[in-house]
């Protein structure tokens, strides 16, 4: 009887130990589906059959620190929250804007960059505040930001002529510099960066469609994994991981994160 008292207790103790003992903190997933626009410079774009961007370098060294295998997906921008709720992507991460509209069906992030809406017009254009827009023609990327932007100034929206929507961004400014459109919409980053390396005679005008911040956006209920991803780009942050990549890819380090 002593010997059968004596086993059980053995046992109890054992898998009191076991479970007192905590397994290594794992990653909430394997692999960590990024869903981007791939004509988005610089935050996410194709070049040289690869894909790279400022977006993309902070996504890579997210998933190394977490041990997680990073997918990078190209989605169609006009459907990116389709995509994340039905389980294609698990966030959008490639220069996506926080609004009060885009809350009611994305979790996001605190913001990790500032940016604007800004108005592109080629160098001798007449062109210098919004009011020089009235029967002009617009063109703008479809599902962006800088729609919500338009919408959000009715008085400037009413006196365009047309507004044209892109798939991308990229085909809109193209459009501009052979003169199909008047000015493009468009975020200040993009705009910076296309300015800098096409060397096309575009400019910005003084006057925007207002400030903005970016975020990444995840399914509602993923919220582990918006924590995760966030502490680990606040350690990034903290030590001069996000500077460094912010410096090679917008010139200076102008993130927000941590401050």
């Amino acid at each position: 009887m002593k010997r059968i008292v004596f086993l059980i207790m053995a046992a109890l103790f054992l898998v009191a130990a076991f479970a007192g003992c905590k397994k290594p903190e794992q990653s909430v997933k394997e692999r960590f589906i990024l869903g981007f626009d791939d004509s988005f410079p610089p935050m996410g774009y194709k070049e040289n059959n690869q894909y790279v961007g400022f977006d993309i370098d902070l996504a890579r060294e997210v998933t190394k620190r977490l041990g997680m295998e990073l997918v990078l997906q190209p989605i169609i921008w006009d459907v990116k929250e389709q995509e994340l709720n039905t389980g294609q992507i698990d966030c959008i991460w490639n220069g996506f804007t926080i609004t009060a509209e885009r809350k009611n069906n994305v979790l996001f992030t605190p913001p990790y960059l500032r940016n604007a809406q800004v108005i592109v017009v080629k160098q001798n254009s007449p062109v210098q505040s919004l009011a020089d827009l009235s029967g002009k023609t617009v063109g703008t990327q479809a599902g962006s930001a800088s729609i919500e932007a338009i919408d959000d100034a009715p008085e400037f929206k009413a006196s365009l002529n047309d507004i044209i929507q892109y798939k991308d961004f990229l085909t809109a400014l193209m459009d501009l510099d052979v003169e199909g459109i008047d000015a493009v919409v468009i975020d200040l980053v993009v705009a910076n960066d296309n300015i800098n390396r096409s060397g096309k005679a575009f400019r910005i005008i003084a006057e925007s469609l207002g400030d903005e911040e970016f975020g990444i956006g995840f399914r509602k209920t993923d919220t582990a994994l918006a924590d995760e991803v966030w502490k680990t780009l606040l350690d990034m942050a903290k030590d001069g991981t996000v500077a460094r990549i912010s410096t090679q890819w917008l010139g200076a380090d102008i993130s927000i994160i941590g401050k």
